[in-house]
């Protein structure tokens, strides 16, 4: 999560369109941006399917729908009802669509859809995740339920003894290879990559793939032995990328680009769970309450980081100055945010799909003589 604002912070910098652009842009950050974007919605959406398999295992399939309505809808909509609302009057008023306060921009933010040459982010900007990762687990809830069925046992055992074999793991980048060459054929309509610098359709493939991940307890070992082999091919996929981007003239659409897009993704995805698994199983007090924290966070970031961006739009001061500065300022302003308005107050847990704060009842002290408070 914190890699996220790190990317959107750097988003304010890039040679892309955004919603708010520094006048300072920065051949670094475009490069960064590049990079992370192949594995950080990617992982996203891996741990997503961890999380759906882990949660089928105790809740009915009615228990783990309306978990992920509260979980996912509700904050989408509020999101996208309230401070959503601020991204896209900035991009109005920086960029020529709108010339006025905030307050006399909001009742034309419901006129047409953003996208479609109006205002309303039905998709929630950056809360795209949200829709995108409840409209997978309506789709795929069959597929799950059926995989954990007695009849599905000797298929879902079969892949996993085959792909817990040496080297076996580093298929799964097949099926992605497949789907973004198949989306690529129309770059213009199902390849266009607005999804946090992919198609809609291979994330779809990487959230099955969590799922499948944590179908069997073989294939934790497996990532793990295959961490280092995953970070060095991901690192040789990474340049060459580039190099064929940059200097070959490959287009990204192209068929030789978009399968090794593939590859090098679900290389940096071994890596970090393979890495992840081996040095990170543990937890205290810090990690309890950065994991309460982390959807909120995710929820504010971006609004956060716009509406700080507006007023260093002119600044002067070296990109990695404003860099720094906008990366410290939005991490502060969100966890303020969280902490003063969010996490003590059950109404707005709720829209922020949090579970209600439970109240510690104070027990009646024993009345014989001699009892002592613990």
């Amino acid at each position: 999560m914190l890699m996220v604002l790190f990317f959107h912070c750097a988003r304010f910098f890039d040679d892309q369109g955004w919603h708010a652009k520094s006048g300072e842009v920065s051949y670094g950050m475009t490069v960064f941006v590049e990079v992370v974007a192949q594995w950080l919605m990617p992982l996203f959406f891996v741990l997503s399917g961890i999380s759906a398999c882990y949660a089928l295992t105790y809740l009915c399939s009615r228990r783990y729908l309306s978990a992920r309505v509260k979980r996912l809808l509700v904050p989408l909509i509020f999101g996208s009802l309230t401070h959503v609302s601020l991204q896209v009057y900035i991009e109005r008023a920086t960029q020529g669509g709108f010339s006025g306060s905030f307050f006399a921009f909001y009742p034309h933010y419901f006129e047409g859809f953003y996208g479609f040459g109006g205002n309303f982010a039905w998709i929630g900007l950056h809360l795209w995740y949200l829709e995108m990762l409840f409209l997978f687990s309506l789709i795929t809830l069959p597929l799950f339920l059926w995989l954990r069925s007695e009849k599905a046992k000797r298929v879902t055992t079969g892949i996993a003894d085959l792909l817990t074999k040496p080297g076996a793991i580093f298929l799964l980048a097949v099926p992605l290879g497949v789907v973004e060459l198949l989306v690529n054929l129309d770059p213009d309509g199902v390849g266009v990559r607005p999804f946090g610098g992919w198609a809609l359709f291979p994330h779809l493939v990487f959230f099955v793939s969590g799922y499948l991940l944590a179908s069997d307890s073989r294939f934790r070992p497996t990532l793990e032995k295959h961490r280092a082999t995953g970070l060095i091919l991901g690192v040789i996929a990474t340049i060459v990328g580039y190099f064929l981007f940059k200097y070959a003239g490959y287009s990204s659409h192209g068929y030789l680009f978009s399968f090794l897009r593939a590859v090098n993704s679900w290389c940096w995805l071994i890596a970090i769970l393979g890495f992840g698994s081996t040095y990170l199983s543990f937890n205290n007090r810090i990690l309890n309450y950065a994991n309460e924290a982390v959807l909120p966070f995710y929820i504010l970031h971006q609004s956060v980081i716009i509406v700080i961006g507006y007023f260093m739009i002119d600044w002067t001061a070296g990109v990695m100055r404003q860099y720094l500065f906008l990366s410290m300022t939005s991490f502060a302003t969100i966890m303020v945010l969280y902490e003063l308005l969010v996490r003590h107050f059950n109404i707005m847990r709720f829209l922020f799909g949090l579970k209600p704060k439970k109240r510690i009842p104070v027990c009646a002290l024993p009345h014989q003589s001699g009892a002592k408070a613990i």
